[in-house]
This record gives C-alpha cells, structure tokens and sequence, in this order.
C-alpha cells in the first residue's frame, strides 16, 4: 500500500500542476485577447475620427454633420448628439482606455521580451534637433505634416468654395462679404484644432496613461496647438475686423450683442483675452516675465466663457468633448492639492541642493521618472514648482524624496525657512539645526504610464548639474528589481554628468550602492563618468571629497505627530476611482443637458443663442460639480480607511528613514564594485562615448535617457540622429528620450543654458 501510494501522488500532484498550468495559460491568452480587441477597437475609433474631421471641410461630409446636428438639437437630447458627433469618440476612447488599462496593469509590462535584433522607433527616432520646435522624433514629425496637410487642404476647399460665390456676392455689390466668408472658415479650422488643445494638459488624463505620454512631454503639444488656434483665430478676426472697416460700421459692429445669431461682443471680448494669453506665451516674455505669463494664462476662463456665448449652442459642443476631460482633471487636482502634507526630512547638500521626504500612502502607484508639483503656502500662495522624484517606489512605502536646486527666490525662500543661520545653532559638527517645521501641498506624481526605463538591457544616462535627480532613482529603481527578483531588462548602465564644480558630485557619488544591492556588479556593469566643466584639478586631496559631503550635509527628521500624507485623489493612481469619476460625470453631463432641454429650454422656449452656449457650459460645471464631486467624496472616504489601515509610523521607522538617509548621505566602499571616473576642465565628447557603446555592444537596442538643459538635449539628440543614419547591420540603435520640464518651449537663453529646466519652471 505504501508503494502505491509513493507512486499514485506524483501523478496526482503533476495533474494538479497541468490544470494549473492550463487555467493560467488560458487565462493570461483571454487577458491578451481582450487587451488586442480593445486596442483595435480604440484605433478604429480614433482614425475614423480623424478621418471625419480631416473631410469635414468637404460638402459631402458638412451635409452631413449639419443634417446629423439638426435631427439631435430637435430631440430631447438637444446639444447632446452634437457633443457626440465631435467629442463622442474621445468619450468612448476614454472609456475603453480604463478598461485596457485596468486590464493590463503591470502584466503588459512583465510580457515584454528581450529582442533578438535592435529595432528603429518612430517615437524615439530623432530626426530634427535645431529649429522652433525643439527635437522632434520621427513620429512627431509625421503628425505634424499631417496637420500640415490637413491646414492646407482644408483651405484649399473652403477657397474654392468661396471662388464659387464670388460671382453671387459681386451681383448684388456686396463683395466686401467675402471676406467674412474667409473669416469664417479661418474660424471652423480653428475650432477644430481648439478640440485637441485642452487634451495635453490634463495632467492625469486617462488619454495621456494611453499613449503613454507623460505631462512634460505633452505640454510641448498644448504649445503647438495653442500658437496654431490662435494664428487661426487671429486670422478669423481680422477678415471681419477689415470688412467691418469696409462698411464704415466698426464700432457698431464690435458692440453688437445679437441674440439669435453669432454675438460680436463676446467674441471679441474672447480674442482678446486669448492674445493676451498668446503674447505673454511666447518664450521672450515667459523667459523673463515668468509671473506674467502665469497670471495672464488664468485668462483661459474668460476665453472659454466669452467662446460659448460667442458660438452658440451647436458650435461650441465642437470642442466641449477635449474642453471637459479637461475641467475633469482640474477639479480632480483642486481637491488633490487642498490636503497638506508634512515633510518628513529635510537635508542641505554642500551643493546648494535641498532633499526634502514627503510623507505618502503606501498604495500611491508612480515610477522612477515621475514628477510631482510642490507648493509651500508660507513661501507663495499662488506659486506650484515642478520636481522630478529623486527615489524609487521601492525606497520606502511611506515616503517620497525629492532634490531641489536653490536658484531663485523661490528656492532661497524655502532654504531660510528649513534652516536658522545663527552662530548659536550650530553644533561641534558644524551642523546647521533647522528651526521651523514646514508643510507643503503637493499634486501627482504624473509621469509615464510604464517604466520604459526598465525596458532597455543597455542604458545611457546623460545629465547635467541637478539633472541627475531622476537618475538617481532610477539606479535605485534598477537594483531594488534586480535584488527582489521583479521584472527589470537593464544590465549595462552609464552615467554620464556634467556639473560646473565638484561640489555637486556628493548628489550621485554618495550613494551607498551596496549598502542597496551587496554585490550588485555580479548582476549589472555600472559605469559613471562625471566631468567637472569649471575646475581644472580637484580641489581637495584625494580621500576628502566624501568628508566633505559629511560634514556639509545637514539631515534632520521632522516629528509626524499626525501622519498627514499626500493625497491618494489623483488621476494617474487607482484606475478604478478615476476611471468611475470620468465615466458618472460624463453621464452626468448628458443627463444635465436632457434634464434643462426637457424642463427649461422647451418649456419657456429659449432661443437666444449666446445664452444657450452659456447653459451648456453651466451644464459642464455642474456636472463635474456634482456628479464628479460625488465620486471624489466617496473616493476620498475610502482613501481615508486606506490611510488609517496604513498608519504603522513610530519613532522607530522615523528613526530608520533618518538612519537610511545619513547612511546613504555618508557611507562608501573601500573597494568600489563599478567604474567610477572623474574628468576635470572639460565637456564629455558623445560623440566618442556612443561611438566606444557601439562597438561595445554591438547589435542591440540602446535607451538613451537625457535631463539637462536644452544645449544638451540637442546634442544628445544629434548624436543619436547620426548614430542612427549611418548604422551598420552589427551596429546599436539608439532611442533618445528626454526627461526635462520645459513646457514645451525649447529657447532658453545663454545665461540659463546651464541649469536644467525643472528646477527654474512654475506650472499650475
């Protein structure tokens, strides 16, 4: 019996371990399935979109839109089948983007494969690094000729168009009234390219987490778009602007508020305000008037408010579809920043770089190249400061680590508030004892959706002076996966950094590397290379450069009596809440827009058109008001159980942040496990470090990761580009991907070039 036992239990437990098998097999095939048919359905969706749009200027398809219009705005539904037509498809995108992303998780990522031969990308192929642009990939470039195209051909049409009626309007001496046919049509291409403009800068957008597209990179488009509508709109009123003028009835014109038809006043009153926001925009005036243009681009209210009633009911439903995805996400990050939240340590590096750690949920998802938006209401009310995250999310569960550069007024502000100068205040050590505890309120972490930092086996890091932030967390990032055995591709990592004195050097070289992963180099090849621009030797024996990072480092640890962390309401965290809060405000908003047709509108017969454009946008408000602020109550409430679970601080891991932070601050191998070079009085030559990586190598693809200034990022893009085009079969392909804050705006003058752009720029 016991030899038929010892026989029969393998076969029983290899039965076990095949059905197993076969569930998670299966199961893994339908998540697959579902994740392709999603996808085709969306990219079905977006380019029949697309391709309504682009023929829309053609009488076929305008036919049809005005009859399709005309049939809903007749119904129960009024502008409701309006907003569908125009913005329906990014609704129904947005939808199925939850459930894709839902879906996926991190199981799309821990899929991917090592390639078997390196692979050109669009997205990460440069193909112009100098120009009014900035560097543009290959498949920037090809959506730019297409709007290229489609401005062309959409002009192109609407001339011929007017050419047909020129004979009718000569007829009856009314020439002058082509002009405001021409106006007209520089208006409806305008109104389509408002439809995309509020789209990039909705920062937890669900659209952005599709495409991957972090915030800082989609800031470039709103730009682009922007100076585009607002040439357009330009465009459309000066033609009526000139023919009014022709007619000798300007002033008259301009105040003119008709009811039933398109109201001058608020259309001028809405140009206006947009070219304020245009002017003040323009790199000239933003790079010297930061404040100007910040407070001028709140003027968006006013564009927006006076843009309904100027069009009317119908027309602005064009662009209600990008406009409310938008007031979603602004909403969202109100509530988000209301909470405050207290800073957990403090240290003053010899470099004049602040690290401040931020208290946070454990459940609040990000990744290595994450930003988060910092206010401090005892330095500004107003003021919100873009900074990378310098920690992995494998650092702590607790906390957060950010590095700030101390440049402006800002900066200096929040430096003499952590730290007291007096002669008395400091130790033996020459440690400077903070005197004031401080709290911050604190929006994200945005950032990419997956971590395509970990999906490269070869990296190269190029940064310049506080750039190096973001790459600090990813090297934490790389050998927190690497140890714990999660899915990680890198193997071979550079660093390359130019800092102007060496006294920035204690921001990477202090890191303890093997205090995070002993060992570390069995698993990864590690080199740093670090160029020191504005020193020609070192400027301390050989040895003290660590002693001085200790005793020119000053961490503290702040009590946290109330573990008052960051907010869990963010649109780039749970999928669930956020995905439930777009979808019951969307339905919100056409049960608002039913409800006041059904019982206001047909009831008491409203028919002036500026009003009806006005109740849409109430309707809008509302909607994201009410039926939005239902959800991120109770969103809120169930973040709020979460963090009370969570709650395991004492002084003990108060302590044990502060031990980790010192240590990391102070220790060093004797015997280092990575290559590790110094270079004095000189700029690192790329183009000799990636021609030295290609025939290291060899065949195989290379991300390419840069934050620094602008001059940096073109030359890393230039000699990805020239890598590229002259590639061999046995040569690597390069991806360049750029981590720096800019809002899209690639002149930055000489006297700033040195200073990466996150650490100089203010968004809100």
């Amino acid at each position: 019996m016991s030899t038929e036992y010892a026989t029969d239990e393998p076969l029983l437990s290899s039965s076990k371990q095949d059905n197993g098998f076969n569930y998670v097999t299966k199961t893994r095939f339908l998540v697959k399935f579902t994740r392709w048919v999603l996808k085709f359905a969306m990219c079905s969706i977006f380019f029949a979109w697309i391709t309504f749009l682009f023929l829309l200027p053609s009488q076929s398809v305008s036919d049809f839109s005005e009859k399709f219009v005309d049939s809903t705005s007749g119904s129960v539904f009024w502008v409701s089948g309006s907003i569908f037509l125009y913005g329906g498809p990014l609704f129904i995108i947005a939808f199925l983007a939850i459930l894709y992303l839902r879906i996926s998780g991190e199981q799309e990522f821990e899929e991917k494969k090592k390639p078997k031969h390196a692979t050109l990308r669009l997205w990460t192929f440069p193909v112009i690094v100098d120009g009014p642009f900035g560097v543009v990939t290959a498949a920037e470039l090809i959506v730019i000729l297409l709007v290229v195209v489609y401005i062309i051909c959409a002009l192109s049409v609407y001339a011929i168009q007017n050419y047909n009626l020129i004979p009718y309007y000569e007829s009856q001496g009314k020439s002058h009234v082509m002009l405001k046919h021409t106006g007209l049509r520089f208006g409806s291409i305008g109104l389509i390219c408002l439809m995309f403009m509020f789209l990039p800068v909705s920062r937890g957008s669900i659209l952005l987490r599709l495409t991957n597209i972090p915030f800082e990179h989609a800031t470039r488009y709103h730009v682009w778009l922007g100076h585009l509508t607002m040439t357009l709109f330009t465009l459309h009123g000066s033609c009526y602007f000139i023919s009014w003028i022709l007619e000798n009835r300007v002033l008259h014109q301009v105040i003119d508020w008709k009811n039933n038809k398109i109201a001058n006043l608020p259309g001028v009153i809405s140009l206006s305000a947009g070219l304020l926001m245009w002017v003040t925009s323009l790199p000239q005036v933003r790079r010297l008037k930061f404040e100007l243009f910040f407070y001028t681009h709140q003027l968006y209210v006013v564009f927006v408010v006076f843009m309904a009633m100027h069009v009317g009911d119908i027309l602005f439903s064009m662009i209600a579809g990008g406009l409310f995805l938008y007031m979603l996400d602004r909403f969202l990050r109100f509530f988000q920043s209301r909470k405050s939240v207290e800073i957990l340590s403090a240290k003053c590096l010899p470099s004049g770089t602040v690290e401040l750690v931020i208290s946070k949920p454990q459940d609040l998802k990000y990744n290595a190249l994450s930003w988060v938006f910092v206010q401090v209401r005892e330095l500004s009310w107003l003021q919100w400061h873009p900074f990378s995250v310098s920690s992995s999310p494998l650092d702590g569960n607790n906390h957060l680590s950010i590095l700030i550069k101390v440049l402006g007024n800002w900066t200096n502000k929040l430096k003499s508030h952590i730290l007291s100068l007096p002669e008395d205040q400091t130790d033996l050590h020459g440690l400077i004892q903070p005197n004031l505890k401080l709290k911050a309120y604190v929006e994200g972490p945005y950032g990419h959706e997956s971590p395509y930092h970990l999906m490269y086996e070869n990296l190269i890091l190029v940064a310049g002076g506080i750039g190096i932030s973001p790459f600090v967390a990813i090297l934490s990032d790389i050998l927190h996966r690497i140890k714990e055995c999660k899915p990680c591709m890198p193997r071979n990592v550079l660093i390359i950094w130019a800092v102007k004195t060496s006294e920035e050097l204690p921001l990477l070289h202090s890191l303890d590397l093997e205090s995070l992963f002993p060992n570390f180099h069995t698993k990864l090849n590690l080199e740093i290379q670090s160029y020191i621009t504005q020193e020609s030797e070192p400027p301390l024996e050989e040895g003290n450069e660590e002693k001085y990072a200790i005793a020119n480092a000053t961490p503290f640890v702040y009590s946290t009596p109330s573990q008052c962390g960051m907010s869990g309401l963010v649109g780039t965290g749970n999928i669930i809440w956020s995905g439930t809060y777009v979808v019951v405000s969307t339905i919100g908003l056409v049960v608002s827009l039913t409800l006041l047709n059904v019982f206001y509108i047909n009831t008491y017969d409203v028919t002036y058109r500026w009003y009806k454009g006005l109740l849409v946008l109430i309707c809008m408000i509302i909607s994201v008001i009410v039926f939005g602020g239902l959800v991120i109550g109770l969103w809120h409430l169930s973040d709020t159980k979460t963090s009370k679970k969570e709650k395991s601080w004492d002084k003990n891991q108060t302590e044990e942040i502060q031990h980790n932070k010192s240590t990391t601050s102070c220790k060093h191998s004797s015997e280092e496990s990575f290559v590790k070079t110094t270079k004095y009085g000189q700029r690192p030559d790329l183009k000799e470090i990636f021609g030295r990586m290609c025939e290291r190598w060899g065949n195989v693809d290379i991300g390419v990761i840069v934050c620094g200034p602008t001059s940096l990022r073109s030359n890393v893009a230039k000699e990805c580009r020239c890598k590229n085009f002259g590639r061999r079969s046995n040569n690597p392909v390069f991806h360049f991907n750029s981590h720096s804050f800019d809002l899209g705006l690639p002149f930055i003058s000489a006297k700033e070039e040195t200073v990466p752009s996150q650490e100089k720029t203010k968004w809100h």
